[in-house]
């Protein structure tokens, strides 16, 4: 009777959803922390952030090995991440993550005084950050 019952809890847990959509084990995560009121450097970070990723990353983002997310503080969720982060305000993290470990990467004081002012070196540098963790 255990192996019928142990056969019968592998099958399902293969059948379950999601087990066939395999998320990578190595894989870059960029979070931007926002509240409701956004200034324009918070929405220049955020819209010079995708840009980035849509025309450097478009194939390793369709591979989610990088991914984008947007997160409102104002939210229960947004709050609950932003305590797991320890932030408040805008924010910008570029994670890499490897096999369930992630490496943080807090650009936020960067991104605030680069983002509108000097956004050729603002877009480098997520770039760069990128790549570096997709190695």
């Amino acid at each position: 009777m255990k192996p019928i019952v142990i056969a019968l809890s592998f099958i399902m847990l293969c059948l379950a959803p999601g087990w066939a959509e395999t998320q990578p084990d190595t894989f870059v995560e960029v979070l931007y922390f926002h509240g409701k009121q956004r200034c324009a450097t918070c929405k220049a970070i955020e819209a010079y952030t995708r840009e980035v990723i849509d025309e450097s990353f478009a194939r390793q983002v369709k591979e989610q090995k990088v991914k984008f997310r947007e997160i409102d503080l104002s939210t229960p969720e947004g709050e609950k991440l932003a305590d797991r982060y320890r932030v408040s305000r805008s924010s910008l993290f570029i994670n890499g993550w490897n096999e369930g470990i992630e490496q943080r990467n807090d650009l936020t004081l960067f991104a605030f005084q680069n983002a509108r002012s000097n956004t050729a070196l603002f877009k480098q540098k997520i770039r760069e950050t990128i790549v570096q963790l997709l190695k």
